[in-house]
């Protein structure tokens, strides 16, 4: 027990989780995912479902969510680094359209849990990245929902990015200061805004 220290963040519901990690001149052994501590810690919660990915250097995931099934996420980088962000989406949150992000590193070993009820992304900084998260849900294609990655209302800060909004959610005149141009899918420049996706009587 006590293998994992737990950081609230800003809002509700989101969560960083440092584990400890014991190395020597070897390497280093880590429990990256304990329920015992989790439920110490407060959180409850059970994942059905494990992903990994990887993506080049530009690439931005994002932002999705799941409308009738959501998801929560334990997310985590094993190699090279991304800057991950959520964004809160439930109804009568005081925090609602607002967004928290955080590096996450195969050096600093964070991860970041998400609860049900945020739209999720991540932009990638280093040349490769593995991402690999747990999910409290199944992933279910027809029920999959998005939101412009740049929308101007949530007004994310992407790190190292440089570019200016024209307007739509496209990769179009988007750099990383290194001159890496911005990649998305086809998918996720087609998203609109949370105003616009959203609207609560």
């Amino acid at each position: 027990m006590g293998q994992i220290k737990v950081t609230k963040a800003p809002i509700e519901g989101l969560y960083i989780i440092e584990p400890t990690v014991h190395g020597d001149n070897r390497g280093y052994f880590m429990e990256t995912y304990n329920q015992n501590d989790m439920h110490e810690a407060g959180l409850d919660m059970v994942f059905v479902q494990d992903n990994q990915s990887m993506s080049t250097k530009g690439v931005l995931r994002g932002l999705h969510f799941q409308k009738q099934y959501p998801q929560g996420k334990l997310v985590r980088v094993i190699k090279g680094r991304v800057f991950d962000v959520a964004v809160d989406l439930r109804k009568g949150s005081k925090t609602f359209g607002k967004w928290f992000g955080v590096e996450l590193t195969e050096e600093n070993k964070k991860q970041f849990y998400i609860s049900e009820g945020f739209a999720h992304g991540f932009l990638v900084l280093s040349d490769v990245a593995e991402f690999c998260y747990k999910c409290t849900d199944f992933y279910h294609p027809s029920d999959e929902g998005g939101l412009a990655w740049n929308d101007p209302e949530i007004g994310i800060e992407w790190p190292e990015l440089e570019g200016v909004y024209n307007g739509a959610p496209t990769a179009d005149g988007y750099r990383l200061k290194d001159g890496t141009k911005l990649k998305l899918s086809d998918k996720d420049q087609k998203w609109i805004g949370i105003k616009d996706t959203f609207t609560f009587n």
